[in-house]
């Protein structure tokens, strides 16, 4: 796929794939997405103001063709249309890996954070409701020691909150998932409560028929899971 020399980078809110796949109703107990992997949690308006968690930058490995894949943290997104997140990208692109830090709100494009990321290095990311529409983002690199903050203008509704692992779009098309290491979010909370996510709040991202990416059952006391990058055929 040619993406031509101007990448405008999107992470999006997830592509639902409501229909049976391969002519196969899944179970019910998860959500099927063609760009998102992780948890998600849903809620009022207004519901979330404050969202945290840690993960370790994965590794990727060769793919032959371009490959994409981010980790993040955000609030909406999940059942509406707007979104505010920051993450890591971790990329297979003209045939070496790319790594690096970012913040987006839709409905522009993600921003790069000029720190350096490499794989293995440990991240926090926190976003912090400050004001009506003031919302602080903050992330933080563990292993390299720095921390980017920007205070942001976002009126979106608070109305879910994520962790998660994507394949993000380039110029509007969904882009192929990367070969990934396991990627753990740690220490996530949310209203700086512990989630204690629930099965039933998965995501699995499904592309060309076959299930790419799943999170695992939650972990430790509920607020903690790994994304594993899959290839299993859609029965």
């Amino acid at each position: 796929m040619n993406m031509g020399v101007h990448r405008e980078v999107m992470m999006q809110k997830p592509c639902i794939l409501s229909k049976p796949v391969n002519g196969t109703r899944r179970v019910n107990t998860v959500t099927l997405s063609s760009n998102w992997s992780g948890y998600a949690i849903p809620g009022k308006k207004g519901a979330f103001t404050r969202i945290q968690g840690s993960w370790t930058v994965p590794f990727v490995r060769p793919t032959s063709r371009d490959t994409y894949s981010s980790a993040w943290i955000g609030i909406d997104g999940f059942r509406n249309t707007s979104l505010i997140q920051t993450g890591t990208a971790h990329d297979f692109v003209h045939g070496k890996p790319e790594y690096y830090a970012w913040w987006e709100i839709l409905p522009a494009a993600e921003t790069r954070i000029p720190k350096p990321v490499r794989p293995g290095d440990q991240m926090a990311a926190v976003i912090v409701k400050r004001s009506s529409q003031k919302w602080l983002i903050t992330l933080r690199n563990l292993t390299q020691n720095w921390v980017f903050q920007t205070l942001q203008r976002y009126a979106g509704p608070g109305s879910s909150a994520e962790w998660i692992v994507e394949a993000p779009s380039i110029n509007n098309i969904t882009t192929d998932l990367a070969k990934f290491s396991p990627v753990t979010f740690r220490n996530c909370r949310v209203n700086k409560k512990n989630p204690r996510f629930k099965p039933a709040q998965a995501v699995v991202m499904v592309q060309n028929n076959r299930i790419v990416s799943v999170p695992s059952r939650p972990l430790g006391a509920g607020d903690a899971f790994v994304v594993r990058r899959t290839s299993i055929p859609v029965r």
